[in-house]
C-alpha cells in the first residue's frame, strides 16, 4: 500500500497542465483525411490529420504519391507562445518550424542547412477555405528572408 502511495505522488509530480486552451483549436481547419493536389489539379499524395491528448496535438502522416513518407507533430507552445511543427521524412530529414495564426492562416517558419551548406528559410502557410479546403504553401528563402520561391503550393481536399 505504501509502494502504491509513493507511486501515485510520483505519477503527480510529473502530470503536466492542459495545453493552452485559448491557442489548441486554432489549426483544427486542419484536421481530417485528405488528398492533395497540386495547382495543375494533380493528386500528389494523401495526408492525415488527427488530434491527440484531448486535442493538444496534432499528428500529420503523409504518403506522396511518388512514394514518399513522412509524419509531423504540431502543438502550442504555450512556453515560448508560438505554434511549433516537428516534421521527419522517411530518410530521417527533419525540418522544425515555428509561428502562430496570421490573418486566418497557420504560418510557421524555421532554417535548414541546404546541400551547399548555405541556410534556408523554410516558411509554410496553410489557409482554409470557405468551401473546406486547406491551401498549404511552402516556400523557400535562400537569402534571409528577403526573397522566397515557391516549393510546394497543394490544395488539401476532404476524403469523401
Amino acid at each position: 500500500m505504501r509502494s502504491l502511495m509513493i507511486f501515485g505522488v510520483a505519477l503527480a509530480s510529473f502530470a503536466q497542465p492542459p495545453c493552452d486552451e485559448a491557442h489548441k483549436g486554432q489549426f483544427d481547419f486542419w484536421i481530417g483525411e485528405w488528398n492533395v493536389y497540386d495547382t495543375a489539379g494533380t493528386l500528389v499524395g494523401t495526408n492525415s490529420i488527427q488530434p491527440m491528448f484531448e486535442g493538444c496535438v496534432l499528428q500529420e502522416n503523409w504518403e506522396g504519391a511518388s512514394g514518399s513518407k513522412g509524419s509531423s507533430f504540431n502543438f502550442y507552445n504555450s512556453k515560448d507562445a508560438v505554434w511549433e511543427q516537428f516534421w521527419v521524412w522517411q530518410n530521417g530529414t527533419t525540418l522544425h518550424l515555428q509561428g502562430g495564426l496570421n490573418e486566418g492562416s497557420m504560418v510557421l517558419s524555421g532554417e535548414t542547412t541546404g546541400k551547399e551548406g548555405r541556410i534556408l528559410v523554410n516558411r509554410i502557410t496553410w489557409t482554409p477555405n470557405p468551401d473546406g479546403s486547406v491551401r498549404q504553401h511552402w516556400e523557400v528563402s535562400k537569402d534571409a528572408g528577403a526573397t522566397f520561391t515557391s516549393v510546394f503550393d497543394g490544395l488539401y481536399k476532404k476524403k469523401s
